[in-house]
């Protein structure tokens, strides 16, 4: 279990690091977010999502499942109300801003998935 959670956590600095400065680099227009904290957000919420799903997997297999269905809902919530002035205030975001949300969603949703998969798959 500890291992396991050691890895992911490290796939997921990794990928931070690599994805979040490759994405700033690219960008050339200033956003009205600042993009670090959303990928901070991501990497953080990701960990935490697994590791409730371990933990759950532990204790109850048969439920893990579900566990992970209801900490999807909590993140976009939580996004949601940790972004909303930033990101929700304005009325129209710029393509540009768009891409840059959506892209970090996508990436760490993608490999806590994978991971979750995997996980449930050897229980």
């Amino acid at each position: 279990m500890i291992k396991r959670i050691l890895v992911f956590a490290l796939v997921l600095i990794g990928v931070f690091f690599s994805s979040y400065f490759l994405h700033n680099y690219l960008i050339s227009t200033a956003l009205s977010f600042k993009l670090w904290q959303v990928y901070l957000f991501h990497i953080i919420a990701a960990f935490l999502v697994y590791l409730c799903v371990e933990i759950t997997a532990e204790k109850l297999p048969n439920q893990a499942g579900y566990a992970y269905l209801m900490l999807m809902f909590f993140k976009i919530g939580a996004f949601v109300l940790i972004f909303q002035e930033s990101v929700f205030a304005k009325e129209h975001l710029l393509k540009v801003e768009s891409v840059a949300l959506v892209v970090p969603l996508f990436l760490f949703l993608i490999i806590e998935a994978i991971a979750v998969a995997r996980l449930l798959n050897s229980k």
